[in-house]
């Protein structure tokens, strides 16, 4: 194997993948990102080279058979950015991974009204330009799909992304009638110039007041886990007060963070280094258990936000 820890912090660490066998890759990426490498390349077999076969069946050549997937997912583990592979030849290909900067800021606390504004890591983000985020999104849409002319309530809405979304459905639900609520005044107005025919509301999710009304979805997507929101109360008070009887609820969860402008797959608190499930399961299965004691069927889905649907029959 050839040595990572002797390349200088400077310098990039390369490895001739060949034939070896992926954990001998793995260590040998994990030595030279621990040495202080900044990038690692990697030279493998071309993986469109040999379409069809099952992963992991050797190739004419020895290799394993190694997809495209399989290599996107070692660098999201290694916490390294996949940049455009170079071609080496007729069937070889050079890889390259530079290690990712720091967490996102936004995610050492809620700061308040201050992480919306315009300047912010948080505020430009576009999650509905990721695939991870928009087709998980539309699929529960569809499953919760309000009736045309229904009403619909996004709990910290933002810009209005899941607003944007509900139009996206195929054929979209029409003449509906949207309340966004959220409690940062400068996303609203974004969303009101986005969404003109939908009414927005600056009001903290813990202090709903009741006038607002039963819809026939509400939509909640990282809201629940917001540091100064009582999950639960906020749960049965939209079940009991803010749904029509066959009123239907998508709540999401975030299951990933963002470092160096990617998105990384996984919940994580500020106290753990690796991403914990725990985190996300424990919430859902309580969400889970008092929607069936109210006679809701559900469903969980999504990937970097998981998405709880929940109807009552059809």
């Amino acid at each position: 194997m050839e040595n990572a820890a002797s390349n200088s912090a400077a310098a990039p660490a390369r490895l001739d993948v060949g034939g070896r066998p992926l954990i001998e890759v793995v260590r040998w990426a994990r030595a030279a990102l621990g040495a202080g490498a900044p990038e690692l390349e990697l030279e493998v077999p071309d993986p469109d080279s040999a379409p069809g076969q099952w992963l992991g069946a050797l190739r004419e050549d020895g290799a394993p058979q190694r997809g495209w997937r399989a290599w996107l997912d070692l660098a999201e583990l290694l916490r390294c950015r996949f940049h455009t592979p170079i071609r080496l030849g007729v069937d070889r290909l050079s890889l390259r991974l530079t290690r990712l900067g720091p967490e996102a800021s936004f995610h050492g606390g809620d700061r308040g009204p201050e992480r919306y504004a315009g300047a912010s890591e948080f505020a430009a983000m576009r999650k509905l330009e990721h695939p991870g985020f928009l087709l998980p999104l539309l699929e529960a849409l569809e499953r919760t799909r309000p009736p045309d002319g229904g009403s619909v309530l996004v709990l910290g809405c933002h810009r209005g992304d899941e607003i944007a979304a509900l139009g996206w459905l195929d054929p979209p639900p029409q003449g509906l009638r949207v309340i966004g609520v959220d409690h940062a005044a400068e996303p609203l107005e974004e969303a009101h110039r986005l969404h003109p025919h939908a009414r927005f509301e600056l009001v903290d999710v813990n202090e709903l007041p009741e006038q607002l009304g039963s819809f026939d979805l509400v939509i909640a997507i990282d809201v629940m886990q917001g540091p100064a929101v009582d999950d639960k109360a906020l749960l049965r008070r939209l079940v009991q007060h803010h749904l029509v009887p066959r009123g239907r609820l998508l709540l999401g969860v975030p299951n990933s963070r963002f470092r160096g402008g990617e998105v990384l797959l996984g919940a994580r608190t500020r106290n753990y280094r690796e991403p914990d499930l725990s985190l996300v399961v424990r919430d859902l299965a309580a969400y889970g258990r008092y929607l069936h004691q109210h006679g809701f069927v559900t469903h969980v889905g999504g990937r970097y936000d998981l998405l709880l649907s929940a109807w009552r029959g059809r």
